[in-house]
């Protein structure tokens, strides 16, 4: 399914790297900067989300709650985030559930392995509708963060 801006966000539940459950539903009245990522560990993944720790303050600053999900397991998750010192709560979507629900799942991905997460970027303003939506099919590019950065700066 694909997501388009001005639609409703599909809703979720997951648990984070530090096993507390997260939901959509939750975050009403905050703007989100959703960020489905393949596989932790990765050369891409890690300078994307590391990319992001280092400007937090720029989305901290519009009022922006930034949530990286991929795949993986929530202990996985909790190394990588520990690893790479990253400020923002990583979601594992291990039954794969919210990527396909975002049209953001590979059927396969490289060396066989099926229903891995797309690199893509949502932005969900403070309603709880789309404002912006960038779904990747090559794994190597990075979602246009200046543009995702505008649009939070809009949302405020």
């Amino acid at each position: 399914m694909k997501i388009e801006v001005g639609q409703a966000a599909p809703g979720f539940t997951l648990f984070d790297s530090e096993k507390k459950e997260v939901s959509l539903a939750e975050q009403k009245g905050k703007n989100i900067l959703l960020l489905f990522f393949p596989l932790a560990f990765t050369s891409v993944c890690t300078k994307e989300l590391c990319e992001v720790r280092d400007s937090i303050s720029i989305y901290n600053n519009v009022n922006a709650t930034v949530f990286g999900i991929s795949t993986d397991s929530l202990y996985t998750l909790a190394k990588f985030k520990q690893e790479q010192n990253l400020n923002f709560s990583l979601l594992s979507d291990y039954n794969k559930e919210t990527a396909q629900s975002y049209g953001s799942l590979y059927e396969t991905f490289g060396f066989g392995m099926k229903g891995v997460a797309k690199r893509s970027a949502f932005v969900i303003d403070k309603e709880g509708f789309v404002r912006y939506a960038e779904v990747l099919e090559n794994a190597g590019e990075v979602p246009d963060f200046t543009a995702i950065r505008a649009i939070l700066a809009k949302l405020g």
